[in-house]
């Protein structure tokens, strides 16, 4: 019985610090995501250790998981920065995440269950309320969720995995396509009710022309918004501004 308990409280203590990583991992991918920080901006190391009450160790190991995502880059013994974006690299990473959705909407039609088109139909119903309550950060994860739960729906081990490398990258710029202006998140809510309307119908060809078609539109969002932040009196060659917008 002694030797059980031993192995259980191993267990607990093993596991505490992949679940306090992945908790960390998660706060400052949000903070980032979230627009807290400008795109080309150092990570500010100690500030955020006082913020998340860690120590400068976890915070590297979770900053490195962020790099492999493309959210941030390293510098050679300078710390670490926000990802920044010239336009067309933005343009270039929508154009693949708009194909991958088109893919992925059609295959979806085909193979997903009743039981996880009624789980997408309840994740949008969810996401609405929050758009009425002007709730971006949890309309923009239930947002989140439901597309790659329909790119999941496909049964395509490779396109999930591509797509999930292609969203991490670009999951920011996501982020401020809805602070844009409040009629674009108008927009995108009737586009999603389409995509659910024709997923619930199985039509995967329209499915992949809503699903193409909302992810230019989101693209062309990120892209005004990233402007109208834009310094006047320059034109720089990055796109270097996306501020927080709630305090």
């Amino acid at each position: 019985m002694n030797n059980l308990l031993r192995a259980k409280s191993l267990e607990i203590v093993e596991a505490a610090p992949a679940s306090l990583h992945s908790d960390l991992l998660g706060q400052i991918r949000d903070f980032i995501v979230e627009g807290h920080l400008e795109p080309g901006s150092r990570i500010p190391e100690r500030e955020l250790c006082e913020r998340f009450d860690v120590s400068r160790t976890p915070l590297r190991e979770a900053l490195k998981v962020l790099a492999s995502e493309g959210l941030i880059e390293l510098l050679p013994n300078r710390g670490a920065r926000v990802r920044q974006f010239s336009e067309a690299d933005i343009r270039n990473l929508f154009e693949l995440l708009a194909g991958l959705d088109f893919v992925a909407g059609k295959a979806a039609c085909e193979k997903i269950s009743d039981a996880d088109i009624a789980t997408i139909e309840q994740m949008h119903l969810e996401m609405y309320t929050h758009y009425l309550r002007q709730e971006v950060a949890d309309y923009f994860r239930l947002n989140q969720k439901i597309h790659q739960a329909i790119v999941d729906a496909a049964e395509n081990p490779f396109l999930s995995s591509s797509y999930a490398t292609a969203n991490a990258i670009v999951k920011r710029l996501r982020y401020s396509a809805n602070l844009v202006r409040r009629d674009r998140l108008s927009d995108a809510m009737r586009e999603h009710e389409a995509i659910v309307d024709a997923l619930r119908r199985r039509d995967g060809d329209q499915m992949s022309r809503l699903m193409f078609d909302h992810m230019r539109k989101k693209c062309d969002a990120v892209c005004e918004y990233l402007r109208e932040r834009q310094p006047t009196g320059n034109a720089p060659a990055e796109v270097s501004a996306l501020r927080n917008e709630a305090t």
